[in-house]
């Protein structure tokens, strides 16, 4: 009985074997390929030996895609005919590598790797600096829990309080409380309209309607002076290629700060654009082409150790903390700041979304490890346009006492025009211009503002309000260029619209 048993079981791993050992002609020394038999099949050639391997349940492998996708989609099955790569020209435009000889400052900064401190100072003399960067929407769910973490009598060694950089994001914003904080000095930048997915694939179009209208909409309806708003960063960290730094040039901004930095044994220092970003582009979307007078201030990316406790991340939240103490988020802060602090003295960021002040250990932690910077006496809170004014022109710790760009004393603040109780919500509508690709839009939201109430939901390309389309809406107009005497003055704002000037 054992024996008849065993026989069909001996032949079934036989037949199992002969399969998993069938000739398979690699097209290539290594790569994935589809089976000619079985769609639930595909082999994986690693310097010419080929291994069988077999699509998870659910999926189908497909030889065009040379991946396992759902069995649900469009599937091409079996091995497909390779076709030639289109010949690709090199961009005449291209950034060029680093030349630290012809890149000086003020106007430039680069060197090979991006760890090199501005102007040749060692870290003894210099300050460590530390931005903290809020993203999205400034409303009722995060204004307490940003007015506790910017405390007045938490202070940088020259006696000036911590402020923040806000990218804002218009859905939902609340645009009083975004004029309260720019009255405190708190930096305001861009953070796009929609905060939408996928931005980094449109065009320059596209762009100039998130970002130039998001600044339009801040100085229509929370008073910032358009000269103050002077940065970027794009949504999700997906930098926009090209088209986005075009935008950033020719609509007058400064610096952008979308670009994040993998692990490394050193944190990378901002640089100009004049050249080739100096490290890996995670995204794949940051920019190829030379872009002279913009700045990049990376998001290098946090971690405590390299075994990766909690993970990697650019945004804060996106570390996996949630299982900690406070005491051990504190730790871990400190641990991936003393990364910057005790090497190279890289700015540090602090990139915050509204997701991380919903666990009290992290918020706890947060505080923890900002009482614990108090304590350090070349440690300054600075915004992202203070740190870029430092970069430009480097000075010493010594002359930081009165360093007029970080001196808070010598600023001219906005006065809000209103409070918090006088200011006027309005229920609005979306038009119809708001729908097409972003698809179907709920019609109605409410808007905070001392301004008064515009007559429809202010949106891309209709910064004020005014329920126009994209063909009747006027946006500022590109910033001067060096050149501008050669170039024709633009009335018709179609024209401006998508041409290269």
């Amino acid at each position: 009985m054992k024996s008849t048993v065993l026989l069909p079981l001996l032949l079934l791993a036989a037949l199992v074997a002969v399969a998993r050992t069938q000739k398979f002609s690699c097209p290539a020394k290594n790569g994935q390929f589809a089976d000619s038999n079985s769609c639930f099949i595909f082999w994986q050639c690693d310097n010419g030996i080929a291994h069988r391997l077999r699509c998870p349940t659910g999926s189908l492998y497909d030889g065009f895609k040379h991946k396992c996708i759902s069995r649900d989609l469009n599937v091409t099955c079996g091995p497909q005919v390779a076709t030639e790569a289109p010949i690709v020209e090199p961009d005449p435009f291209e950034a060029p590598p680093c030349d630290p000889v012809s890149c000086q400052l003020p106007l430039c900064h680069c060197d090979e790797d991006g760890t090199a401190i501005p102007g040749g100072f060692r870290p003894e003399e210099i300050p460590q600096m530390i931005m903290i960067t809020l993203d999205g929407a400034v409303n009722h769910l995060n204004y307490d829990v940003y007015n506790d973490l910017l405390l007045d009598n938490r202070t940088s060694p020259n006696g000036c309080p911590i402020r923040a950089t806000f990218f804002v994001t218009h859905d939902y914003t609340n645009y009083q409380m975004v004029e309260e904080y720019y009255s405190k000095g708190n930096e305001i930048s861009v953070g796009s309209i929609t905060r939408r997915v996928g931005l980094q694939d449109m065009d320059h179009d596209t762009w100039v309607g998130e970002m130039v209208s998001m600044r339009e909409i801040l100085r229509n309806f929370a008073s910032v002076r358009k000269e103050d708003i002077k940065g970027m960063r794009a949504p999700h960290l997906k930098p926009g290629r090209n088209q986005q730094y075009e935008v950033l040039a020719d609509y007058g901004w400064s610096w952008d700060s979308s670009i994040s930095v993998p692990p490394g044994t050193a944190p990378v220092w901002p640089y100009s654009l004049d050249y080739k970003i100096p490290h890996e582009c995670r995204s794949e979307t940051c920019p190829t082409r030379s872009f002279p007078g913009i700045w990049e201030l990376p998001l290098n990316s946090h971690f405590k150790d390299n075994t990766f406790t909690g993970g990697f991340c650019p945004y804060l939240d996106q570390c996996v903390l949630i299982y900690l103490s406070k005491e051990e988020v504190t730790d871990w802060l400190i641990a991936d700041f003393e990364r910057h602090y005790l090497h190279n003295k890289a700015p540090y960021i602090l990139s915050l979304t509204t997701n991380w002040f919903q666990s009290p250990e992290l918020v706890h932690g947060l505080n923890g490890f900002l009482e614990y910077t108090q304590t350090l006496d070349d440690v300054y809170f600075v915004t992202m346009s203070e740190a870029l004014e430092w970069l430009v022109d480097p000075v010493t710790l010594n002359q930081l006492n009165n360093y007029g760009p970080w001196d808070c004393r010598k600023k001219n603040y906005h006065i809000p025009t209103c409070t918090k109780e006088e200011a006027g919500s309005c229920g609005l509508t979306l038009t119809d211009a708001t729908q097409g690709e972003l698809g179907p839009i709920a019609s109605s939201r409410y808007m905070v503002t001392c301004k008064g109430c515009p007559n429809v939901y202010p949106w891309t390309w209709d910064a004020a309000g005014l329920g126009i389309g994209q063909d009747s809406y006027q946006p500022d107009y590109p910033n001067d260029r060096s050149d501008a005497s050669s170039q024709p003055v633009v009335e018709d704002v179609a024209a401006l619209r998508g041409a290269p000037l």
